[in-house]
């Protein structure tokens, strides 16, 4: 059984929508549904989800524009579902970075596991503004790209990336990143951040996502 984990369900069908709801329910999940295109994104902003199920067919704002504007702000696992199967499509649908497609008809159970299978390769992963951070492996990833990290590096963009915007000093970082509290000087820290933003500019040149903050510490800026 999934707990704690919540499911948006964007389908202009009721019959089906109502059908992946008593799936994904039974499952231990909690689902919230909605039946246009035009009203995800508020939605979206408004709550957290683990999960999206959106149809590439929907009134208001197709499928494929949905799936545009949450990338734009987020990486959160979308699994598309349609009744077109022309290659076409399912390309478009994959190019725009949904992580699946399922076709219809489809078998609810099929798409619960596929959904299951989804969440396990998203487990240990960080998403914020199309910045994707792998704990498994001390990668980052915008977009096709991805970036190795050291330990510490990875350490010490995830504490600054959890909450953007929050101003850390050196010696929080330094406690954060060193668990062990061993007297580290706090040029270290300087150092690992001038290596950690030559990475993050190999992979984003555009962006200056880690910020310096005079005589105080350093914060996450988040994309715009």
């Amino acid at each position: 059984m999934e707990t704690n984990k919540k499911v948006l369900i964007v389908e202009d069908e009721l019959k089906i929508a109502a059908l992946l709801m008593e799936y994904f329910q039974a499952a231990g999940f909690d689902c919230v549904h909605l039946d246009r295109g035009d009203t995800v994104m508020t939605c979206f902003m408004e709550q957290e989800f683990d999960l999206v199920l959106l149809d590439l067919m929907l009134p208001g704002v197709d499928g494929l524009e949905v799936c545009r504007r949450i990338r734009a702000l987020s990486m959160v696992p979308i699994m598309m579902l349609s009744a077109r199967t022309d290659e076409v499509d399912r390309l478009l649908g994959l190019e725009l970075q949904a992580d699946d497609y399922v076709c219809k008809p489809f078998s609810p159970r099929e798409v619960v596991a596929r959904a299951r299978g989804l969440l396990r390769r998203t487990q240990g992963q960080w998403h914020c503004d199309r910045v994707v951070l792998d704990n498994h492996s001390y990668q980052v990833r915008h977009g096709q790209s991805a970036i190795a990290l050291t330990k510490v590096e990875f350490e010490l963009l995830r504490i600054l990336y959890q909450q953007p915007g929050r101003i850390y000093s050196r010696g929080q970082l330094m406690n954060a990143m060193y668990r062990d509290y061993r007297v580290v000087a706090e040029r270290t820290v300087d150092s690992h951040v001038k290596k950690l933003r030559k990475k993050l500019k190999d992979l984003m040149p555009e962006h200056e996502l880690i910020q310096s903050v005079y005589g105080v510490g350093y914060k996450y800026e988040q994309l715009r």
